[in-house]
């Protein structure tokens, strides 16, 4: 059995750095849904549940591996004078991944959409159900297969030189594209772990931010693994996906910030997303020349009797800034998955739910 009942899913070697002098015993909590500070909460509260992973004892001392390792890479990434190893990246690189697999916010999504997706199949209620711990241990177990899909990476540290400060979050390993949110010619697709353009973000400290990148698509100025932002507005950008991925708060060192940082998310409040994922349900219309014709259909409207498909699609927000250093290279290579046989064509479902797709026949 675990021997701790209280389990972090944003761990308090993470907060440490955003607490009030950073001695992690309270921290400055903006909650979003009161768009209201709570000053000196306490950190043992913060972002924990009664057994959030369930009560696997070895689950949980391979979690506080990769949580000791985290703390020592920020020691040590202070007494580098801020210049990240290859070990220290491998290291933040590790916590980004298993950080943004196992929080409750990716639980609550995987729970969600298990539940739209029985709704959408027309299955019984109860039949087929996933809860937050399982979701949650799935995801924990799960993540080092998906280590290789971010192989490929660049990463680098970002120095905040400016006094407005970065903050964190109860979700703040952050997964998202700018290139796809901006310059896809397939938009209304997902993307996930793997995607080309992906970009990883995580805040360290309010001072030190790190940045996962695909090289190939960005092109990010930095010495040695350094890059230096020196606008508030570039500040901002990075926060601004604090705002847009967490589930109810933010957090900050400084109360001092409260006014401002409010103000900032008034401005995101519009674009961030009310529902993370859109279930999609086509049926079969008609065969021609080898090739089948599926019409997306309310599942209320469904014939039971005819081939359908479900398709998923988590909802990725799409900022309203980008820092400034995070630069699209104009002659990048970028691939993407073909229409060809065994690949289903699902074209902006969102607006365009009457449009039929083709599937080749096998």
């Amino acid at each position: 059995m675990a021997s701790n009942k209280n389990q972090h899913f944003v761990p308090r070697c993470h907060l440490r750095p955003f607490t009030l002098n950073g001695e992690n015993a309270a921290i400055n909590v903006l909650n979003l849904d009161r768009k209201k500070l709570i000053p000196n909460a306490p950190v043992k509260n913060q972002c924990s549940r009664d057994y959030f992973y369930g009560q696997d004892e070895n689950l949980e001392k391979a979690i506080q591996i990769i949580e000791s390792k985290y703390g020592q890479a920020l020691i040590d990434l202070t007494k580098n004078r801020f210049i990240p190893t290859d070990d220290i990246k491998d290291v933040l690189k590790i916590f980004w991944l298993f950080q943004h697999q196992r929080t409750e916010a990716a639980a609550l999504r995987a729970v969600e959409l298990a539940e739209a997706t029985a709704a959408a199949a027309n299955i019984p209620t109860g039949k087929y159900t996933l809860e937050i711990k399982a979701a949650v241990q799935i995801a924990c177990k799960a993540f080092l297969t998906f280590m290789h899909e971010i192989d490929d990476l660049k990463f680098c540290v970002i120095k905040n030189k400016t006094d407005f400060p970065f903050v964190t979050s109860d979700n703040p390993a952050v997964l998202t594209n700018r290139w796809r949110l901006e310059k896809d010619r397939m938009p209304g697709h997902s993307f996930g772990l793997g995607s080309a353009g992906m970009l990883a973000l995580l805040p360290l400290t309010p001072k030190l931010f790190f940045l996962g990148y695909d090289g190939d698509v960005y092109n990010i100025p930095n010495e040695r693994g350094v890059a230096t932002i020196r606008s508030v507005r570039d500040v901002k950008a990075l926060n601004q996906h604090q705002f847009l991925q967490c589930v109810a708060n933010v957090y900050l060192h400084d109360a001092s910030y409260e006014k401002a940082l409010i103000e900032h998310f008034t401005e995101v409040e519009p674009i961030r997303p009310k529902r993370r994922h859109i279930v999609n349900y086509a049926q079969l219309d008609s065969v021609f020349d080898g090739r089948e014709r599926y019409v997306l259909v309310p599942p209320t409207e469904r014939d039971p009797s005819k081939e359908s498909i479900l398709h998923t699609r988590i909802i990725h927000p799409k900022p309203g800034m980008w820092p400034s250093l995070i630069r699209l290279r104009t002659n990048g290579s970028v691939y993407t998955n073909g229409t060809g046989a065994g690949y289903v064509r699902f074209v902006r479902a969102q607006t365009e739910s009457a449009r039929p797709f083709w599937k080749e026949r096998p």
